[in-house]
């Protein structure tokens, strides 16, 4: 994953700390992806997911299992493709 600039973002409202996005190198230098961000050791405790083309858009925060079982998800469903 290659980082994109610091940037703010909101979710529900609530304005996450400024933080390194990654964009997934998998994403084929389109702007069709998705960005991550790791908050697990703030108060959000969770993994931030948003719009590549949105970067002040919303974002999704999920649990770190949540994250996983998203990730295990996409490989499987690109594996079977």
């Amino acid at each position: 994953m290659s980082p994109s600039p610091t940037r703010t973002t909101t979710i529900n409202g609530v304005a996450l700390p400024p933080t390194q996005w990654r964009k997934s190198s998998r994403s084929g230098g389109n702007d069709n992806c998705v960005e991550i961000a790791d908050f697990r050791d703030t108060k959000h405790a969770g993994i931030a997911v948003r719009d590549s083309k949105v970067l002040e858009g919303p974002a999704l925060l999920l649990s770190p299992a949540t994250f996983l079982t998203f990730v295990q998800h996409a490989a499987e469903v690109e594996a079977s493709a």
